[in-house]
């Protein structure tokens, strides 16, 4: 099963994770600052900005790219708890 290096930025970690994992599984192991409202019913609040390696990333499904769009997200930014990793390197912080 392929396996990605996923870094964040804000608390200086770096893990290997295996493909189809969404970043905030990660963030909530690791302790990074990615926030999230999900279970509140708050959508967008776990918005990331992608530093680098965004084509490492799962496209945006259909839903996710509406909520970004509706929320006026800057280029390279996901939701963490859609976004799944594909292989690579990445590294994200909170937005």
């Amino acid at each position: 099963m392929p396996k990605a290096q996923v870094t964040f930025e804000d608390v200086g970690v770096t893990v290997t994770v295996p493909a189809g994992t969404r970043l905030i599984e990660v963030s909530e192991k690791v302790g990074a600052g990615i926030t999230y409202g999900c279970r509140e019913g708050e959508c967008c609040t776990c918005l990331t900005k992608v530093v680098s390696g965004h084509e490492n990333l799962a496209p945006p499904s259909v839903l996710e790219d509406q909520v970004l769009k509706d929320n006026f997200a800057p280029r390279h930014h996901r939701l963490a708890c859609q976004a799944q990793v594909l292989g690579g390197e990445i590294v994200v912080k909170p937005a």
